[in-house]
């Protein structure tokens, strides 16, 4: 995983790397400077792609094709020539495998178990792997503790160590991080260098330090019940830029008041 995110880890000794999550695509969120966590599938469709002025990494919009197929409809061809397009924006930090989410109401959808989820995302990524190299992550998926581990052994049954990799991707704990059951995980997954995905404020603060990265759309769930948005005529700030940075300001203060505690 040589290169993967090394322009910013000097700048974050102690604390994770913040990827803001985006769902707009206009150029004035990629003037923003600040690194972005944005879906495969909100770029997809565009013509003309924006120019980035930080990082970014891309996510494979899984749970949303999850929820609304039943399962993935977009083949790992498609994701691949996707990826090569966007590749040429540049500053692509990473990319996440077309994974399968484990969350209960996930298996009820595509009618499989956890380990067949965990077995399909294995098998994605080493395909995406073959083809787009050390710019796609391995994910670890599950719902218990030891479906992780179950995962993880999945993986060096691939002849895939995730010690040595730059990048793990941990799926399936954005819905329960308010619990110690996500804490439990993180920790128990060490020293792999986890990408938490979707972690909001209360997650970075119980287990932000085990983890080397992390990205939020939390920010617009919040401006949507936040009222009228005090920055512009909007009945609310869940799409609002201001709101977003504002709240990514919030919580790398939150990050920094923990560690001086």
């Amino acid at each position: 995983m040589g290169g993967v995110m090394n322009e910013r880890e000097s700048l974050f000794p102690s604390r994770p790397l913040f990827f803001l999550g985006a769902h707009h695509i206009s150029q004035k969120w990629w003037d923003t400077g600040v690194p972005l966590f944005v879906s495969r599938r909100t770029l997809a469709s565009r013509k003309t792609l924006p120019i980035p002025r930080d990082i970014w990494a891309l996510d494979s919009g899984g749970f949303t094709e999850l929820d609304k197929f039943r399962g993935w409809k977009t083949t790992p061809e498609e994701y691949v020539r996707d990826v090569q397009r966007f590749k040429q924006m540049g500053r692509l930090s990473w990319v996440a495998p077309q994974d399968w989410m484990c969350e209960p109401q996930m298996l009820e959808k595509t009618g499989l178990t956890v380990e067949e989820h965990q077995w399909r995302t294995v098998l994605n990524f080493l395909d995406l792997r073959d083809q787009l190299g050390t710019m796609v992550i391995p994910v670890l998926q599950g719902w218990e503790r030891d479906d992780y581990h179950r995962c993880w052994e999945m993986y060096d049954a691939a002849d895939v160590s995730l010690e040595d990799e730059a990048v793990v991707g941990l799926g399936t704990v954005c819905r329960r991080q308010n619990t110690a059951e996500a804490e439990v995980i993180v920790r128990s997954l060490a020293p792999l260098s986890l990408h938490g995905f979707g972690v909001k404020m209360t997650g970075i603060a119980l287990f932000g330090d085990g983890l080397v990265s992390a990205d939020s759309l939390a920010w617009s769930y919040n401006g949507r019940r936040s009222g009228p948005c005090p920055y512009g005529a909007r009945k609310n700030c869940a799409n609002c830029i201001h709101h977003a940075l504002d709240w990514r300001e919030r919580l790398l203060s939150r990050i920094e008041q923990k560690e001086a505690a």
